[in-house]
């Protein structure tokens, strides 16, 4: 019977017109995407989306409310962009939604907002994200901005990552990024920031500030191959447990640093990716410049000149452990202990360092002040009294200054103080 329902339906829309069978096809569409909204905005998770957009930020008001369909349209919510799936309990990688806001001045703004399970699904999303709007707008400058934990801006629009939050604000209305720039910071600061950090392994790449403005962040196979095409080497890869990565590119070649979360899963991968390589070899088909096992790094080198410069790139990267204790760590007294003497060290040679320069200034200011006192006494001194030890002198050359003759004595005078006596 259902069949025959289609049947007919399909034999009555052939009678129709060619407009209005695709006018029938936009409703199709546009019911099937309506509906997808019920089953996002559905419970338990509608209140939490909704919790997402305040309904006023600032001098923004928020319009109407629907599902992530821009995202969706770039082909930016496909499963293989995720993290692989450890809760059977949680169907969805995400929680998001996409609303639209009215500026004071009247402009509109789409702000589209992803929860991730982690801080680095969504530093992934943020950086998948920024990639597919370069390759959509070609050389589109994306400069770095202070919105958030990391943000790009570009020329209307900044995206940004707090916590376990990924976010995007567009100016709709016109070419100017600021408005959304600005009700990007009000959004960023009801967020939870997380950790408040980029992933460690970022910082793990060669020269790591340049090499992250075009970096690629990966919590699944889905945006490596994207990154790194023809290279049947990544099929080897698992991203169960928690692994995560990270491409960059250094010139031509690109460096791929996958990180496990265990020795165990690291050994795994490597005894599977060397006999990948070696399987790939015996066939003639591409495999990677060089390859090398790093602590529980797997580290990957593509399309580089050689494979000499190729261990040299992979030569840079330093795996750095890092231990949790599950209980209370039992060097914890002695990291104090080293941590306060190397402190107090610190303060010791700081302390003699500004008293020696302190006794080096009051020395040379007391030398210059008792030089300068000493001369200007003795500039009083030659005034006041004659090289003559207060005696007469006679001009024989001529070269004594005149004298007050008003004050010398005349024949037969005495001094006043005599004649006071007498």
């Amino acid at each position: 019977m259902l069949g025959d329902r289609v049947l007919s339906k399909d034999m009555s829309l052939r009678h129709l017109t060619k407009s209005t069978r695709t006018l029938c096809g936009f409703s199709l569409a546009a019911l099937l995407i309506l509906s997808g909204a019920g089953m996002t905005r559905s419970e338990p998770y509608s209140a939490k989306v909704a919790a997402m957009f305040p309904s006023d930020l600032g001098g923004f008001h928020q319009r109407l409310m629907r599902p992530l369909v821009t995202l969706a349209k770039q082909g930016i919510l496909q499963p293989e962009y995720f993290a692989p799936n450890t809760d059977q309990n949680d169907s969805s990688p995400f929680l998001g939604a996409e609303a639209e806001y009215l500026s004071a001045g009247g402009e509109k703004l789409l702000v589209e907002i992803v929860r991730l399970r982690d801080d680095s699904g969504a530093y992934a999303l943020l950086t998948l994200v920024a990639k597919k709007m370069k390759a959509e707008a070609g050389s589109q400058d994306l400069r770095g901005g202070d919105v958030g934990t990391a943000s790009l801006i570009g020329e209307r629009s900044v995206m940004f990552f707090s916590g376990q939050t990924f976010a995007r604000v567009t100016n709709e209305s016109n070419n100017n990024a600021q408005p959304a720039i600005d009700l990007a910071r009000l959004l960023a600061a009801t967020l939870d920031k997380g950790e408040d950090d980029i992933p460690v392994l970022v910082k793990h790449l060669p020269d790591w500030q340049r090499a992250q403005r075009n970096a690629l962040y990966a919590v699944n196979l889905g945006a490596l191959r994207d990154a790194i095409t023809r290279q049947p080497i990544l099929d080897a890869l698992s991203f169960e447990g928690g692994t995560e990565a990270v491409v960059a590119n250094y010139g031509q070649a690109q460096l791929l640093i996958v990180e496990f979360t265990t020795p165990q899963f690291s050994i795994d991968n490597d005894q599977r990716i060397l006999a990948k390589i070696q399987e790939l070899k015996s066939q003639g088909q591409a495999v990677p410049s060089a390859y090398r096992r790093v602590g529980n790094y797997s580290v990957f080198v593509f399309n580089a000149v050689d494979e000499k410069s190729a261990n040299q790139l992979i030569d840079q990267v330093k795996y750095e452990k890092v231990i949790q204790w599950l209980g209370e760590d039992p060097y914890l007294y002695e990291r104090l202990q080293r941590y306060v003497a190397q402190t107090s060290a610190g303060v010791l040679v700081a302390v003699l360092k500004s008293s020696g320069l302190s006794l080096l200034i009051c020395l040379g200011l007391g030398t210059l002040s008792g030089a300068l006192l000493f001369r200007h006494r003795r500039a009083q001194q030659a005034a006041v009294y004659s090289d003559a030890g207060g005696g007469v002198r006679l001009n024989l050359d001529e070269l004594t200054g005149a004298s007050n003759s008003h004050r010398i004595l005349g024949p037969g005078t005495r001094p006043e103080s005599d004649s006071t006596q007498s």
